[in-house]
């Protein structure tokens, strides 16, 4: 039998053989008085280690095999993670918490920003002294145009089922988008030139890119 088999004896202790090792191992005890009185030390040490204050320390050789064998580990190790104490988690979730309620105080802030804005831009050209203003077809209401292109489109128009919606378009000659709209006042995405003309349909909630019904209200800009 090899002498490498002798050095077995210690990690055969540790139950850290493989499964073929370990077999070799284990026959070769069959025959191996030395391995055998090894094999008794070692247990009795690792026994008298659960009642000492401080055990006797491993061999040297044990030593640096161990440490050899767990270097040759070190990449499959898993670090664990700590528990948290319970201050802890409670802090975390209130900064989740408070982080949330900034976000959503956030987007609500950008959204009201948003709306008083377009608000804001639509009574500037409501009010604007040198707008045109341009009687509809096929609705009451106008459309208030400045000197600039701004307009608004101010119409009164029945509610619409869920799932539709009314969506303004300017052709000049090309058609654009010029937002959707319940059917009351609205600004324009869009920049109306002299002479083009605005349309309304009725369309899909959402909107669409190119008009797919008749449209119900039109304008000379």
């Amino acid at each position: 039998m090899a002498e490498d088999v002798h050095e077995l004896s210690a990690l055969y202790a540790l139950d850290v053989l493989s499964g073929e090792e370990r077999a070799r191992f284990e026959e070769h005890l069959d025959v191996c008085d030395r391995c055998r009185s090894e094999l008794a030390g070692l247990h009795d040490a690792a026994g008298s280690l659960a009642f000492a204050v401080a055990g006797p320390p491993p061999p040297a050789e044990l030593r640096e095999r161990i440490l050899a064998g767990a270097r040759a580990e070190q990449q499959n190790v898993v670090a664990f993670r700590p528990r948290r104490s319970f201050a802890v988690s409670i802090a975390a979730a209130t900064a989740v918490a408070a982080c949330a309620a900034a976000v959503a105080f956030g987007v609500w802030a950008a959204s009201l920003h948003r709306s008083l804005s377009h608000e804001r831009s639509t009574v500037s050209v409501l009010t604007d002294p040198n707008a045109r203003h341009v009687p509809l077809r096929g609705a009451p209401g106008q459309l208030v145009v400045t000197p600039s292109g701004d307009a608004v489109l101010n119409v009164e128009l029945p509610k619409l089922p869920k799932g539709k919606t009314y969506e303004a378009w300017v052709a000049d000659p090309s058609v654009q988008a010029a937002g959707v709209f319940t059917g009351r006042t609205t600004k324009l995405r869009v920049r109306v030139p002299r002479g083009a003309q605005v349309l309304v349909s009725v369309e899909r909630s959402g909107g669409v890119d190119a008009p797919t019904t008749t449209p119900i209200v039109s304008a000379r800009a």
